[in-house]
């Protein structure tokens, strides 16, 4: 199933910015492509989001989107750092992502949900898609903070020592990665905290699905990764792969569930 006439009409055009910002050369057109690609990106979430093309008005955002604008939002912090030092090789990684998950959101467009941006609902979706974008940006500066480290520990690079691969400090890159890991946090448990509260008003009521027992085990992980951090000083190797061990549960909550649903058992509503 194809995405809607207005999905295509701006997805084509951000997919192929997206597709300059592939080049490999150090030039200003490459970024100032993955920024526009970014611009239209956003557009086209918009219009899933508010039902544009949809006769009821209703949302569309299975897991082809949410993974969409999980890489839009950590396309988003990559633009603002590369402001101070731009990583032609992490432009290129986030390019050929956005590619692939605009291309994913038009072959799967989801299903339509006329109570989406009902009430409190919306809330908790954007919450939630918050919490994706952070954590997706934690993932991408822990992979930083892994290379880094492996540099140090093989000494190929004599002097590395003195800043990261973002031109920072080592211990203030290890800061912002768990800063972003504990702001995800946050948006969780709100999200959680409201999923909750909202699910009281239904007439299902709390129901303990996949997306759920993912989302608990996720935050069940990051809140063991936060205070291993505080109370026993977990740091380097040990932390990340909490982190990516969170991160990975916390996609399964919602795009794994989402996909087996819509995908592989053909059920989208």
């Amino acid at each position: 199933m194809l995405g809607s006439g207005w999905a295509w009409w701006l997805a084509l055009p951000a997919m192929l910015a997206y597709a300059c910002a592939l080049s490999g050369a150090a030039a200003r057109l490459p970024a100032i492509a993955l920024g526009l690609g970014w611009a239209l990106h956003a557009l086209v979430l918009a219009l899933d989001v508010v039902g544009a093309g949809e006769s009821a008005g209703a949302a569309r955002f299975g897991f082809a989107q949410a993974l969409s604008a999980t890489v839009w939002l950590v396309i988003g912090v990559y633009l603002l750092e590369g402001r101070w030092l731009p990583l032609p090789a992490v432009r290129r990684l986030l390019a050929l992502l956005a590619l692939a998950a605009l291309a994913l959101a038009l072959l799967y467009p989801g299903p339509p949900r006329p109570y989406a941006g009902a009430g409190w609902l919306a809330l908790h979706w954007l919450l939630a898609l918050v919490s994706y974008g952070l954590f997706g940006a934690a993932v991408l500066h822990a992979l930083w903070l892994d290379a880094f480290e492996r540099r140090l520990r093989s000494k190929a690079a004599p002097g590395a020592a003195a800043a990261g691969p973002l031109g920072l400090p080592l211990l203030r890159l290890e800061r912002l990665t768990f800063g972003f890991v504990e702001a995800g946090f946050l948006t969780l448990s709100l999200t959680l905290l409201l999923g909750i509260a909202t699910s009281l008003g239904v007439s299902q009521g709390w129901r303990w699905d996949h997306k759920t027992v993912f989302a608990v085990l996720g935050w069940a992980t990051f809140a063991l990764l936060i205070g291993g951090r505080h109370l026993w000083g977990w740091r380097g190797r040990r932390a990340t792969r909490w982190l990516y061990a969170g991160a990975a549960l916390l996609a399964l909550a919602y795009v794994g569930s989402r996909f087996v649903l819509e995908v592989l058992l053909g059920r989208g509503g």
